[in-house]
């Protein structure tokens, strides 16, 4: 069995994999000040709740976008699953052509969410990751990684709202009664969904004028599903495209 890691700012995203068949999955919260102890009781536990033990990985595939929680994902992988994870960087095997001007730049999730994509729906695409950044993919029909835009995730806007002024609440990202909102609650949730699905709507525009009519629009991470409900822009909702990424990344590099 194959354990795929995504370390995210907001969410460490793990998967265990059958084959080709995702098994389990779990989302748990990235903490900065967590031990690698703390990490690998963490991992091991988890197997323990499916029934599963150490001696049933044939190999941990990690991307990262935190780098000094790395190591020490690294470590609790070493010594409590007793495998050496495959860490996505610079020099594995992607079958994917980065096109940015510093190759090395782009997150490792960015990389493993094209890789998913070109081998399980082909290009050219925009692929968006609602995460704690919300970034806009591009990636041609031939397998090459363009570029692409990032912004404030819809949750790291709301705690800015909430953080900078005086008078407004934190809230749920959930759809309002109506757009008009009648008070500050549902003012805000309007402001915060429909704002960010107009969004999406005039970016997939623009990308749409540079890749052509025939692109394809996958979403993925943790607010996926509430923004696609609001829009019939985006074809595809592959909430675990990552880790399929991973795994596709694994299987090149055995």
């Amino acid at each position: 069995m194959l354990l795929t890691i995504d370390l995210g700012n907001t969410n460490l995203t793990i998967g265990l994999y059958e084959g080709e068949t995702l098994v389990h999955h779990w989302r748990l919260a990235t903490e900065d000040a967590r031990m690698p102890d703390e990490y690998g009781l963490q991992l091991l536990g988890l197997l323990t709740h499916v029934g599963k033990t150490p001696a049933d990985l044939t190999g941990i595939c990690l991307a990262s976008v935190v780098p000094p929680l790395t190591t020490r994902i690294a470590q609790a992988c070493r010594e409590y699953l007793k495998c050496e994870p495959l860490i996505v960087d610079a020099g594995i095997k992607t079958g994917i052509k980065i096109r940015y001007d510093d190759p090395k730049a782009v997150g490792a999730d960015r990389v493993a969410d094209a890789v998913a994509v070109q081998k399980l729906y082909g290009g050219p695409a925009c692929v968006i990751d609602f995460g704690t950044a919300t970034t806009f993919n591009a990636l041609t029909a031939d397998g090459q990684y363009l570029g692409g835009a990032i912004t404030a995730g819809i949750n790291l806007a709301a705690d800015a709202l909430f953080t900078h002024t005086a008078k407004l609440a934190r809230v749920d990202i959930q759809r309002p009664p109506s757009v008009i909102g009648r008070n500050t609650v549902h003012a805000m949730q309007s402001g915060l969904l429909f704002g960010y699905v107009s969004m999406v709507e005039g970016m997939v525009a623009r990308f749409r004028k540079e890749l052509g009519d025939d692109m394809k629009v996958i979403a993925t991470g943790g607010l996926a599903e509430i923004v696609a409900k609001e829009t019939d822009i985006i074809q595809i909702i592959a909430p675990w495209l990552t880790l399929d990424g991973l795994r596709i990344i694994w299987e090149m590099n055995r």
